[in-house]
């Protein structure tokens, strides 16, 4: 093998007519050009943004949810009153849509396009401060719960508890010794709904919790904390945006059925749920009473809940290149 080595270099000399020397040179090392070769230009969320992309249903119903937030804010400034003006001339009441009142006037004779709207800005704000605090608040205990083997007991005690008790029954309650305020109404469901998004965090970290690189980072000394937020937290991205986005269109369901049967809102603070409630008795001589929030509640709940599905999926690292 050395021999045919040798003569293959020698009739290459002489093929070429260049010296060994000229033939045959070492790369010098640079430890800039070693690190940029070696660099991934990979993003976890430049893919998550690309695989949501690649899915137009998904990107449309995003586009349509968050236009309808946006002009819910335009439709009051372009409004021609006030979702609380009463309008004096008893005559105007139950005025179909019109030129001069674009979605008509309930019973009272306020314009029912600054109601419907005023009322879509509600829901929406109620069911973002709802999902943002079950998501921290059930991360949170979700984490603990999973991890800190003491308190499996306790905060599986603490969900039988909640969860075996219907929670129209615990929203009746509050509703009825403590009040029906836009805050409050975010407190109580954020308090007796934090439990199912921690119940699905407790189950992956369960299963994360005892990985080899966890067992290696505690031998090691890494405390609790980083082993949450940095070893196990990454993992968990894609089912918490998916309890988020099912989050929202939920909140809003209930809101309206709660406010449907009177225990949700105060009736002073207009809602979709409210005016829902309050098309009840006249839809059938009037139904655009109804058909306005109807519509609104179905195109806010269905767009948001594909297309937070779609982007659970794009951030499912499986489904990452």
């Amino acid at each position: 093998m050395e021999t045919k080595a040798v003569n293959t270099t020698a009739e290459l000399e002489k093929e070429l007519g260049m010296s060994e020397q000229e033939l045959f040179s070492f790369v010098e090392y640079h430890a800039e050009d070693a690190e940029r070769i070696g660099y991934s230009e990979y993003s976890y969320w430049k893919s998550v943004f690309r695989n949501f992309l690649k899915n137009k249903a998904a990107v449309v119903m995003i586009i349509v949810f968050f236009a309808i937030f946006i002009f819910s804010f335009v439709a009051l400034w372009i409004g021609k009153y006030d979702y609380q003006h009463l309008i004096p001339d008893t005559n105007l009441c139950f005025q179909s849509p019109n030129s001069e009142y674009w979605f008509g006037t309930d019973n009272l004779g306020r314009d029912y396009w600054c109601q419907v709207w005023y009322a879509t800005q509600t829901s929406i704000k109620l069911a973002a401060i709802v999902a943002l605090g079950e998501c921290l608040m059930g991360v949170t205990i979700g984490c603990i719960w999973g991890y800190v083997r003491k308190a499996d007991r306790f905060f599986t005690e603490l969900y039988n508890i909640f969860d075996s008790v219907p929670t129209m029954i615990y929203m009746t309650l509050i509703a009825l010794f403590i009040g029906q305020t836009f805050w409050i109404m975010c407190a109580s469901i954020i308090l007796f709904h934090w439990m199912y998004m921690a119940k699905n965090v407790r189950n992956l970290v369960f299963m994360y919790r005892d990985r080899e690189y966890n067992l290696a980072s505690r031998c090691l000394g890494t405390n609790l904390f980083r082993i949450l937020t940095k070893n196990i937290l990454p993992y968990l991205i894609s089912v918490i945006i998916l309890r988020v986005a099912l989050s929202i269109p939920s909140t809003i369901a209930l809101e309206t059925t709660l406010s449907y049967l009177g225990l949700g809102l105060d009736v002073n603070t207009p809602s979709l749920g409210i005016l829902l409630r309050n098309s009840r008795t006249f839809f059938l001589d009037y139904p655009y009473l109804l058909i306005f929030p109807a519509v609104i509640v179905s195109l806010v709940t269905i767009t948001f809940y594909l297309a937070g599905n779609a982007f659970s999926d794009a951030a499912d690292p499986r489904n990452h290149v």
